[in-house]
């Protein structure tokens, strides 16, 4: 009488069917169960550096006007002035609110103005700055630089 033996284990159907819903759990819902904040913070701080920028490049290329960058607790916002960087602007783009509970802050100031002389060197509420000028907040803490020369980067 042949008995037949079934053997234990699993097909490469069944192990290749579970390797691929792993993978798209670690893709799709793991990094939902982490915290968003310190991508936050990475991700303002470059946003932040590329509005310096095209602010800093507008200033250059049109020395007639004056650019604003005016920061607020909650968000942040270019205005465009005819001349000096006083009274009504002409022209203002529309404001970007900070997510994921970043903030912006210049020493323990939120609301703070950032302007470009017609060489690019920027006036940060007033006065020059060099170095670490901005801080970037959330769970974690990015710093933006600003050089003397006008240079901007992450610190």
């Amino acid at each position: 009488m042949l008995t037949a033996h079934r053997r234990a284990g699993f097909t490469l159907v069944e192990l290749v069917t579970t390797i691929i819903l792993i993978a798209i759990l670690s893709v799709v819902a793991i990094p939902r169960l982490f915290t968003a904040s310190s991508y936050s913070a990475f991700t303002l701080r470059e946003e932040f550096i590329a509005e310096l920028r095209k602010v800093q490049i507008m200033a250059m290329n049109n020395q007639d006007r004056c650019y604003r960058l005016s920061v607020t607790p909650t968000q942040y916002q270019i205005s465009r002035f005819n001349g000096a960087c006083s009274g009504t602007p002409v022209r203002t783009d529309a404001a970007q609110t900070f997510q994921g509970g970043a903030a912006l802050f210049v020493g323990t100031k939120t609301s703070f103005h950032v302007e470009f002389n017609t060489q690019g060197v920027p006036i940060v509420d007033g006065s020059r700055c060099s170095g670490r000028c901005i801080t970037v907040k959330a769970d974690e803490t990015q710093w933006i630089a600003i050089e003397s020369e006008g240079y901007i980067h992450g610190g």
